[in-house]
């Protein structure tokens, strides 16, 4: 098999564009070019040696002009050449030139400048000649005790490498080491030398660190990183040295290095499960986020502490220090402060949970003195939604948090406050104790209320839970104020007229302030109206442009919403029901019955004249017209369904929502657990020999099989996970190149994995892989050109770097020479590698309220007909989610039953943080039974290319996977 890959230390990065020289402009450089050349020349040669070209003319060339020479340039460049230049002969031996460059490396390891001597050795690591070594070891030796550090540092790794690859160079290196260690005071040239002794002589370095163990703290941190490692290893296959090397862990965590502390933690958790020590290693994870400013170290210091509490010993330690937890929360980054509000509410408590509370209404009054930014909207989300949790799992907390969030209601972030509105209806639907205190607070914030969407959510849990007849009337005085004087159209018209209303007609407004505008007239001004010292009237004299000046409720309708009168008039009939049944008078029943009535008409009215900025629609006008239609009828069948049904529908909902969170807790909750079968083995410490207790308990080990997903694969996975399932082949069997490739994606690289088979009697030349790609694809390096013998094979790799999920498409051909053609390169064309999509998309999970704000915000949109020999909804539904990797995110027990129709919201993420949205609207034709499903699937994304690949993605999957699907359902 012909070696393809050879071993690669050093990275070169070249242009392009760049003509290359003649072998004749080479030499002419080497030979009689000054310092500056020579290094030109050399760099030139190197890379048209990297890419395969041959000069072995220029080697005596080089060794008589250009190694003699002492400038640094050229002495660096020089070893990068011998690095590259091949050292045998075609037999195999080695070049008698070699002995020459052996000799002047001999006299570089003597050199008075340390940086040339360092260098030297740096290079010797890389040489993989013994005969070319064997005369260095003296002078190598030597340089063991030169004076500079550097010096010292480099010869240690020389000797380690050399000891590694050819021990009989240098047989005593553990000892000689072992000696250096001893006298050596550099922190450096220790952590070398004692790293050499971890990996070849271990009993060695177990003495070493016994004899200094009291001065660990001392050391540097490289020196203490090497430290550490060596104890995870030596009690990991040794458990009896635990006890022996513990106490050093322990203090290792109050090193004044960061990543010595952190690699401290982690191997003290491993080492011991003791209480004590897991709450020494969660308060320096902790203590570590708090003091790092780099954010990627948080997040990721953070995940060990998550992955602690998954841990079921673990937790319970980890929830004494929830308040330390919550230190976390000064961190401004947002990822930060999202992992640090899920992982304190997991590990909260009856205890803590006060303490809890005032720390997170702190932080929710900053967020009022903040400046408004995307993130500080997002943290307010974050605060509300933590506090809803908190109450719904302690309620004893509500009464201090309720205030507190009430207050997001006159907030300019609309997210937070309707996120507040939602805590507030799941509150009053389940602890009924809180009604009366929650209805005070919302009467009291009404007036103070920017934003539509807020108000229509809060008339509508006005009307829905308010239960007292003093109540009912307060949040009708409200109405009528922030509607102003009625009717609405006839008020307008007389303001557009300048006419004015007697003070007695204005008794139901707030109460007002005399105030001076900048031009000295006079104005009001009370919690509805407001005015601006720059207003003006229109030219002809209509109606005011400015709507600052109406009440909130009624410039929400002049500007032409009338979904909010919709729900006032739903509202209005609920807050009649329940007037009604408290109210005996007839008298004062009719009063506010025809007071309801008078507003909705008044609206209604409005909606049918050209006053408003946009007419109102047929839907808010039906529905208004039926409420008048209920409150006049007072039919009991329509009281019932207004008073009663709506609410037991409502209580419906909530159930199911929070079956559906406590059945997604239970399934986290059986992950974390592991099931041990009644006829497992036991494994006794003890009993196990050292190798195979490192294999058992090798933490390392299992975090490398759970990262390459060798772990809890069932037996249907083997084959999907196996390399087999991405193979794709090339080229055909009759090709005189065969072909395939094995696609490995990892994330944000594509490994390309290329099997190329000889299947000619002749030798191939220069034999080149060579590769393009289409869409936000990127090939990092150029493959080498290599040489096949006949019925020969090679591996060669490809990294492609991947920038976005677009589909890819990787296309390319195979070039070659026939060593005894005259003529030209023969190529051989490649099949198209499609890189799927579907390797970036991860299913993932959004409330109802951001999937509708991502659907307003994302403007491409690709819509996609079903077209599919399927005849069930739900088989459609399901096998649409596992080819897509997208999440359902409408409640299962939405989607139960069998009504010929089905819609359905799916949702994915994709690794490089875009979303895809997805609606599928579908149905079958309750005539045919046999008939297919029909519909479309309507995918919107913020790129393009997201849209359209997800897209390409169904309709390849409608063509192939479904109709395998309708065969199997047909037999």
């Amino acid at each position: 098999m012909t070696v393809a890959e050879q071993p690669c230390y050093t990275l070169i990065n070249t242009s392009q564009d760049l003509e290359p020289p003649t072998e004749m402009q080479l030499r002419e450089d080497l030979e009689k070019g000054n310092d500056k050349a020579k290094a030109e020349a050399l760099k030139k040669l190197i890379v048209m040696m990297l890419n395969g070209e041959k000069f072995p003319s220029l080697l005596m060339i080089i060794i008589r002009y250009v190694m003699p020479s002492q400038d640094h340039t050229i002495k660096k460049l020089l070893l990068v050449f011998w690095e590259i230049v091949p050292k045998h002969t075609g037999d195999g031996k080695l070049l008698q030139e070699m002995i020459l460059v052996c000799d002047a490396y001999r006299k570089d390891l003597q050199h008075p400048n340390e940086f040339i001597r360092g260098s030297t050795l740096r290079f010797l690591c890389k040489l993989k000649e013994p005969e070319l070594l064997e005369p260095l070891m003296p002078s190598i030796r030597a340089c063991l005790e030169y004076r500079h550090a550097y010096v010292r540092r480099n010869a240690v790794l020389a000797i380690f490498t050399i000891y590694k690859n050819f021990d009989f160079l240098i047989p005593d290196a553990p000892e000689l080491i072992g000696k250096f260690l001893d006298v050596e005071q550099d922190m450096s040239c220790r952590r070398n030398a004692f790293m050499m002794l971890i990996h070849v002589d271990q009993e060695r370095a177990l003495n070493y660190l016994s004899n200094v163990i009291d001065q660990v703290n001392s050391f540097g941190d490289i020196l203490q990183l090497v430290i550490v490692e060596l104890i995870y290893k030596v009690c990991h296959s040794n458990p009896n040295e635990r006890a022996r090397f513990i106490r050093c862990i322990y203090n290792l965590l109050n090193s004044s290095s960061q990543a010595v502390r952190y690699e401290a933690a982690g191997t003290l958790i491993t080492l011991s499960s003791a209480p004590t020590a897991v709450r020494a290693a969660s308060a320096c994870y902790i203590d570590l986020i708090i003091k790092e400013s780099d954010n990627n170290v948080k997040l990721i210091v953070l995940d060990r502490l998550i992955a602690l509490k998954d841990i079921a010993a673990h937790e319970r330690i980890l929830q004494e220090l929830v308040m330390d937890i919550l230190r976390v929360l000064a961190s401004p980054d947002i990822e930060v402060r999202k992992k640090t509000l899920q992982l304190s509410y997991d590990l909260v408590t009856s205890k803590t949970i006060n303490e809890m509370v005032l720390v997170l209404k702190k932080e929710v009054s900053k967020t009022h003195n903040a400046q408004e930014t995307e993130d500080v909207e997002k943290y307010k989300q974050l605060l509300v939604r933590t506090l809803h949790q908190c109450t719904m799992k302690f309620p004893d907390v509500a009464n201090t948090i309720i205030p507190v969030l009430t207050e997001f209601l006159a907030d300019k972030n609309e997210l937070a406050a309707l996120d507040v509105l939602v805590f507030i209806r799941d509150v009053m639907q389940k602890f009924s104790n809180l009604k009366d205190l929650i209805v005070q607070r919302l009467l009291d914030i009404c007036g103070q209320i920017k934003s539509v969407k807020v108000l229509r959510a809060t008339l509508w849990l006005l009307g829905e839970y308010c239960s007292t007849a003093e109540d009912i009337q307060n949040v009708m005085t409200f109405i009528r104020q922030s509607l102003g004087d009625l009717p609405i159209v006839d008020d307008e018209i007389r303001r557009s007229t300048g006419e004015t209303k007697d003070d007695q007609d204005t008794s139901m407004s707030a109460p007002v302030q005399r105030l001076v505008t900048a031009d000295g007239t006079y104005a009001t001004q009370s919690a509805f109206i407001s005015t601006t010292s720059g207003e003006k009237k229109t030219v002809n004299g209509g109606l005011s442009n400015d709507r600052n000046r109406q009440p909130s409720l009624r410039t929400f309708l002049l500007d032409g919403d009338f979904f909010i009168g919709a729900a006032l008039a739903t509202s209005l009939c609920k807050l009649v029901i329940r007037y009604i049944a408290l109210e005996s008078d007839s008298t004062k029943q009719n009063r506010f019955c025809a007071e309801a009535m008078f507003i909705i008409a008044s609206i209604l009215h409005l909606g049918r004249t050209s006053l408003p900025t946009k007419p109102m629609n047929e839907d808010d006008h039906d529905r208004m017209l039926m409420c008048i239609r209920l409150l006049n009828e007072r039919l009991p069948v329509t009281f019932q369904i207004f008073g009663e049904e709506c609410r037991a529908a409502l209580a419906d909902m909530l159930t199911i929502k929070a079956q559906e969170q406590k059945e997604m807790e239970k399934k986290l909750s059986k992950g974390k657990t592991t099931a041990v079968e009644p006829d497992d083995p036991i494994r006794f410490t003890q009993l196990l020999a050292a190798n195979e207790f490192d294999e058992k308990e090798d933490i390392l080990d299992l975090t490398l099989k759970q990262a390459i997903g060798t772990i809890g694969k069932k037996d249907e996975d083997i084959f999907s996970s196996s390399k087999l399932s991405k193979v794709t082949q090339l080229t055909g069997f009759s090709d005189p190149v065969y072909a395939e490739a094995y696609v490995n994606v990892n994330q944000y690289d594509i490994v390309l994995d290329v099997l190329i088979v000889n299947q000619t009697s002749d030798t191939l030349q220069n034999l080149t892989l060579e590769l393009a790609t289409l869409g936000d694809l990127k090939l990092v390096e150029k493959p080498q050109s290599i040489t096949m013998a006949p019925h020969d094979f090679t591996n060669i790799k490809a990294n492609i770097k991947v920038t976005s999920t677009e589909n890819g498409i990787i296309f390319g051909n195979i070039v070659y020479d026939v060593s005894s053609s005259q003529s030209d390169r023969n190529c051989v064309v490649l099949n198209d590698i499609h890189i799927d999509i579907m390797d970036y998309i991860v299913a993932a999970s959004c409330t109802d309220n951001e999937f509708r704000q991502m659907w307003i915000e994302f403007e491409w949109e690709n819509k996609i007909v079903v077209n599919t020999t399927l005849r069930d909804l739900h088989l459609y539904l399901n096998y649409l989610l596992k080819s897509t990797n997208m999440r359902c995110l409408t409640p299962e027990k939405a989607l139960l039953g069998d009504c010929g129709f089905m819609a359905a919201n799916l949702y994915a993420k994709s690794i490089f943080g875009e979303d895809v949205l997805a609606n599928v609207s579908i149905e079958k034709s309750a005539i045919h039974a046999d008939a297919p499903v029909t519909g479309h699937i309507r995918i919107r994304a913020k790129s393009q290319g997201m849209a359209l690949s997800m897209g390409d993605k169904i309709n390849m999957t409608q063509k192939t996977g479904f109709k395998g699907i309708s065969t199997v359902q047909q037999k």
